[in-house]
Parts: structure tokens; sequence; C-alpha cells
């Protein structure tokens, strides 16, 4: 059992890793980085980099929250944990 639960946190931790990397990249790399070859692109009227910096990485980072759940279900579901 504690070989399962240690296989349970180590795919957890990289899944949080792995979504903590991408919510950089969309916000500080997106919205501040890069922000400058982003703006030559219009996004409804307004400038890439600055949609990113005001709504990207907030939207992002909800779709990002709704792609854990999904994941953390299936994860619950093949190490079986109960609620």
């Amino acid at each position: 059992m504690h070989a399962d639960t240690d296989k349970y946190w180590a795919e957890n931790i990289r899944l949080i890793l792995k979504l903590l990397l991408v919510w950089f990249i969309v916000s500080f790399g997106c919205g501040i980085l890069w922000v400058e070859p982003l703006n030559l692109i219009q996004l409804g009227g307004f400038k890439l980099g600055f949609w990113f910096a005001q709504q990207g990485s907030i939207i992002a980072f909800v779709v990002l929250i709704f792609y854990y759940i999904k994941k953390m279900d299936a994860l619950d579901k093949k190490y079986q944990v109960d609620d």
C-alpha cells in the first residue's frame, strides 16, 4: 500500500509542476517577457501581449484548474482513492 501512495503522490506532484510551468509561461512569459513581439498581433482590437497580461493568464489559470480536476479524477480512479 505504501508504494502505491508514493506513486500516487509522485504523479500528483509531476502534474502540478507541469501545470505550474504552463501557467508561468502564459502569465510571465507571454504577459511580460515576450510582450513586445506579441503586441504585433491584434486580438479583438487589443495587442496580444496586453491581452495576455490582462486576461490570458487568468483564463489560462481557470482552464488549468479544470484540467487538473479532470486529471486528478483519473488519477484517483487509477489508484482507487476513496473520498
